[in-house]
């Protein structure tokens, strides 16, 4: 059985088996994120109404920049609940491995929510349907955007 997150304005699904951090939340951040056993993530955050979602996901992709000389990056369109997601898919190598990463915007509820997930490529395959399914848990619990 899933457990579930539902703080605020923040509400999804996540498995059981994975490590919720609350830590930013606590310092006042509108943001949760959980962690994968083999150390992939998922994370989101909640920014104002008057955050342009398509500069909040280069924003992502720029400070990604600056951590890794190897990324690779593609833009990214997805429909999700209704809601139109736009956003980045990443490739880059870390400690020799490849890794992928994924980030979204989109506003919706009142806000505009950032999704980010990244794993090491061969745990990314695996957990990909798991992460999407998170997104849509997340949005389907929303108000219209």
């Amino acid at each position: 059985m899933p457990a579930k997150f539902d703080k605020m304005g923040i509400s999804f699904q996540y498995p059981e088996n994975w490590t919720l951090d609350e830590e930013d939340a606590l310092q006042g951040r509108d943001s949760v994120t959980v962690y994968t056993p083999g150390g992939g993530f998922w994370s989101v955050a909640v920014h104002p109404s008057t955050t342009d979602p398509d500069q909040l996901a280069q924003a992502a992709v720029d400070a990604m920049r600056q951590e890794y000389d190897s990324l690779e990056v593609e833009g990214a369109h997805e429909a999700v609940e209704g809601y139109e997601l736009k956003g980045y898919d990443l490739n880059f190598y870390c400690l020799d491995l490849i890794n992928t990463a994924r980030v979204r915007c989109v506003r919706a509820g009142g806000g505009v929510y950032s999704v980010f997930c990244q794993a090491e490529d061969r745990e990314f395959d695996q957990l990909a349907l798991v992460f999407q399914a998170m997104t849509t848990s997340l949005l389907g619990g929303l108000c219209g955007p």
